[in-house]
């Protein structure tokens, strides 16, 4: 390769870039380009990220001495004319898993093989691709978590990163270059602004963000990942999910630290980011249907009012609408509450996981297809690995378990800030002079519980038993 393009897709960085790094060592000039793909359909949040994203990774190349040239349109018709615009000779980029991301690697090759472009793709994003690890026995793919990450562990080979190029080519200016305000990709009313507030966004921000959780929040890893009114998780996803860091980044920094629970069980969460991209490439049907044929014709229910209710944060269940307010003020919600809030939707309102799924698609800044995927159908009960559909949280007794003084509901539902740590999660049950004392109106400033957990609860082992 004498002119190579480097297509930057979900790994929006300089270090351990596969791509960037083979053609800064073999190229003489090198184009990097990003194309705003409208197949991929993002959500609301993903943009704001996106947007954001785009500009760090700009300003990191222009440091460089490099531009980025962005272009907007369908990968198979923008690449074949900017390679010959560039009089480019090779096109280098790090393989998606996706479906869409399949179909569109598959027919660049097919466009571009019989040219004289070379053409070189590479693992980017994951530890092991996903054809890489299947089961000894049947040679088939996983469908449950736990012999999968061993047999990765079994598997693991010797991982290591590279350093960003010190140095690049520069782009001549004759090359256009879309400019990033025209994409739009910031909302016309400032719902954003809580993102850009409570986010740092970029590839050393990703690196500031992992280095603060080695240095704290993993060492209590296990026990302080399921507590949202504490600082106990990475916060990486996004940074992850965006390719702004690598997995093998992750991986190797936090190995090394010392051995620890806490360590192994964070290590398995970059483990199930894995199966999930296994699960999707091998079974890219689940992204419209159950993994789990009996959930085909499962009888969920339709109603947009407390869809909407839930959706905005206004159940009555305080743990519930806590999780659902951080959601649409920040982009992202802890773990522990999005299982709280995905069993409450599909198993006290009886609404199909794919609501939830296309909800948190739209509003969460770490969307990612895989991931949104089976963590909605392994809460419904319904695909990988997937956690007993009979298996119900109770949104009072989690948030008493997990949010034991209310810290977090105070903070996102301010309207029950003042309520005792007694009631905080069943304002419905305080007394009148409680709710007196706290300044609270049931039913107008903060409302009654759309739906009875018991009794809720029994609908819906009773629909589960009737679909078996």
């Amino acid at each position: 390769m004498q002119r190579a393009l480097v297509w930057f897709r979900q790994d929006l960085r300089l270090a351990d870039q596969p791509a960037l790094q083979y053609v800064s060592q073999t190229a003489e000039q090198v184009f990097p380009v990003f194309i705003l793909d409208p197949a991929l359909k993002l959500g609301a949040a993903q943009q704001v990220w996106l947007d954001q994203s785009l500009k760090s990774l700009a300003a990191d190349l222009k440091m460089l001495g490099s531009r980025l040239l962005l272009r907007r349109g369908h990968p198979e018709q923008v690449l074949p004319d900017l390679i010959k615009e560039l009089n480019a000779d090779g096109l280098c980029w790090n393989r998606r898993y996706d479906p869409i991301g399949c179909q569109i690697d598959q027919k660049i090759v097919s466009l571009l093989s019989e040219t004289e472009c070379e053409l070189l793709s590479f693992n980017g994003s994951l530890l092991f691709e996903p054809w890489e690890i299947e089961s000894k026995s049947k040679q088939t793919p996983y469908r449950v978590f736990t012999p999968y990450w061993k047999r990765c562990l079994e598997a693991e080979r010797y991982f290591s990163v590279d350093a960003r190029p010190k140095k690049l080519p520069p782009v001549a200016s004759q090359y256009a270059s879309d400019q990033l305000s025209d994409w739009d990709l910031l909302p016309a009313v400032s719902w954003h602004q809580g993102i850009l507030e409570h986010w740092e966004i970029g590839e050393a921000a990703a690196q500031r963000c992992l280095q603060d959780f080695i240095d704290g929040p993993l060492a209590e890893y296990d026990t302080g990942r399921d507590r949202p009114d504490q600082d106990g998780t990475s916060r990486l996803s996004a940074h992850l999910h965006w390719g702004e860091i690598s997995a093998k980044q992750i991986y190797l920094a936090v190995q090394g630290s010392p051995p620890s629970l806490a360590r192994k069980i964070f290590l398995a969460e970059i483990g199930w980011r894995e199966f999930a991209h296994h699960i999707l490439y091998h079974f890219p049907e689940t992204l419209a249907k159950p993994l789990n044929p009996r959930f085909e014709h499962f009888s969920w229910r339709t109603d947009v009012d407390q869809l909407n209710a839930w959706q905005q944060g206004l159940t009555g269940y305080p743990i519930v609408d806590a999780g659902m307010r951080q959601l649409w003020q920040t982009g992202w919600m802890h773990n522990r509450v999005r299982m709280i809030v995905a069993s409450f939707l599909c198993k006290d309102l009886l609404i199909d996981w794919q609501a939830g799924a296309d909800w948190f698609w739209d509003t969460l800044v770490d969307a990612d297809l895989a991931n949104n995927t089976l963590n909605w159908q392994w809460v419904a009960g319904c695909g990988a690995d997937a956690a007993p559909f009979f298996r119900i949280f109770n949104p009072i007794t989690q948030g008493q378990k997990f949010d034991p003084q209310g810290h977090y509901v105070r903070t996102w539902v301010p309207e029950l800030a003042k309520l005792p740590n007694k009631w905080i999660h069943k304002p419905w049950q305080a007394p009148l002079d409680v709710l007196k004392a706290a300044e609270l109106n049931l039913g107008s400033e903060y409302p009654e519980p759309i739906v009875d957990h018991a009794e809720a609860r029994l609908r819906a082992l009773a629909v589960f038993k009737h679909s078996r």
